[in-house]
């Protein structure tokens, strides 16, 4: 077990070296996290919502027969049958402790729906966030292959001359050729989004 561990623990530190090194892969992982929840958001939104037209339409049902068994009420108290009132002023009141459950409920829906709004504007918010930090990582790494090369460039110095093919050794080619495949990159990703 100890050398499983031992690997693990190698493994797990390499990582984490790895992400210092490249912090726009966490962001961007960070990122599909936040999109990730951002969709379970939105399941969780139609989900309320189509709870919220079951309670309507089931408030909307009983109030109707609330009314139909309110008309009976009146109907038995008006033909003085008392063996139908009690039983149908029972089915009304049964009927309206209904209808404030399905009310108190629908309720509690709304507001799991605010709430659920309110963090899906946060997990927005959160994205935008991180999708500039990932920007602004990009640009830090071009940025800095660009010094760099530059300060190879300089410690080259013009004496040694200039051949005008590429090669692999120009540093000045590798810093343009870096530049011009993370331009390409963020092409890619702004055309995707």
């Amino acid at each position: 077990m100890g050398l499983f561990e031992d690997f693990s623990t190698f493994l797990e530190e390499r990582l984490d070296e790895f992400l210092r090194e490249n912090p726009h892969l966490e962001l961007e992982a960070l990122e599909d996290k936040l999109r990730s929840q951002e969709d379970e958001v939105i399941r969780l939104l139609a989900d309320l919502r189509l709870k919220e037209r079951q309670l309507q339409t089931e408030i909307l049902n009983t109030a109707q027969e609330v009314q139909r068994w309110h008309e009976r009420v009146e109907k038995a108290r008006n033909a003085n049958r008392v063996d139908l009132l009690k039983p149908a002023e029972e089915r009304e009141a049964a009927l309206l402790r209904q209808g404030n459950q399905f009310w108190g409920r629908m309720e509690g829906v709304k507001q799991r729906i605010q709430q659920a709004i309110e963090l899906q504007k946060q997990i927005q918010v959160k994205r935008q966030e991180i999708k500039t930090k990932v920007a602004e990582a990009y640009a830090n790494r071009s940025t800095q292959a660009f010094q760099q090369s530059e300060q190879q460039w300089q410690t080259i110095g013009w004496n040694q001359g200039f051949s005008p093919s590429p090669s692999s050794a120009d540093p000045l080619e590798q810093a343009f050729q870096k530049w011009e495949t993370d331009d390409e990159l963020e092409e890619l990703k702004r055309k995707m989004k």
